[in-house]
């Protein structure tokens, strides 16, 4: 879960970002006046997954705390095309210079979140669980691993400090899979490793790996590391995978799939904001 001062100075950042350093929407400056209150809602244009209600209103009461932002639903729900996800009430210069941040964090969440659930919908009836990778946008890290939440997927390692995964660089490093992973058993944490051949999964089953990240196998060489691993480690596949070849590792008997394309290919859910009155 993302803290709230977590959210909120991020949304800040953004809010900087598009307004400049005057903090100022010189557009609404001039045109609105300050007077004047208005009632607006926030729709879908298309089907999808809710995801990022708590820094949309962040960016509303960050603007101006007098704006009442009131989602109608819950990150996590199944949004049908002119679906109305939350109404916003207040003085309506706040509202128009919140708008673009706001629905900024709203599309992209709900986008991840949409992408997420095509992924999760398709190993369903499989053990396999879908994670998030480290290749997200940077600053928006607790975000996105939030909206692959909320679409139903699960969260790999946050960062390079709270997991050990060793990877080909490492593995080059260290001299060979089994020499990594003697090394990294000693800090007390679960060791998963990457490998690329049926030879590196028996090197990294014998030095007694927790996890086997099995990067670019085919669906056969998948099902082959299955059987040959035998219960003895949790296994993960990843390397570009797609819907049609995440359901096939499924399939083939995988524990996880990792997919980069969650955060860093998901396209955003149109949402829109329309002044009522």
């Amino acid at each position: 879960m993302v803290s709230s001062e977590a959210t909120r100075a991020t949304v800040l950042l953004a809010l900087k970002e598009d307004l400049g350093p005057e903090l100022v929407d010189v557009t609404t400056r001039a045109v609105v006046p300050g007077d004047l209150r208005a009632e607006a809602t926030v729709s879908a244009q298309a089907a999808g997954i809710l995801a990022g209600l708590s820094p949309a209103r962040e960016a509303f009461l960050a603007v101006d705390p007098r704006i009442a932002f009131s989602p109608l639903l819950a990150d996590g729900d199944a949004l049908l095309a002119g679906a109305v996800v939350a109404q916003v009430e207040g003085p309506m210069a706040g509202i128009l210079t919140a708008e673009r941040t706001a629905l900024n964090f709203l599309q992209r969440l709900s986008g991840i979140a949409t992408l997420t659930r095509r992924y999760v919908d398709a190993v369903a009836g499989t053990q396999a669980k879908i994670l998030d990778t480290r290749k997200t946008t940077p600053g928006l890290r607790s975000l996105e691993r939030a909206a692959v939440v909320a679409g139903g997927g699960c969260n790999h390692r946050f960062g390079l400090y709270d997991a050990i995964l060793i990877k080909d660089n490492h593995i080059a490093a260290a001299g060979g899979v089994g020499a990594a992973v003697d090394r990294a058993r000693g800090l007390g944490r679960p060791v998963e490793v990457e490998v690329e051949t049926q030879a590196q999964l028996d090197e990294a089953l014998e030095a007694g790996a927790e996890i086997v990240l099995l990067d670019n196998f085919s669906t056969d060489a998948i099902a082959a590391a299955v059987t040959r691993t035998g219960g003895r480690a949790v296994l993960e596949a990843s390397g570009g995978m797609t819907i049609e070849t995440a359901r096939a590792a499924a399939l083939a008997g995988v524990d996880r799939i990792s997919v980069g394309a969650l955060t860093h290919s998901a396209p955003a859910l149109d949402l829109h904001l329309e002044v009522k009155r």
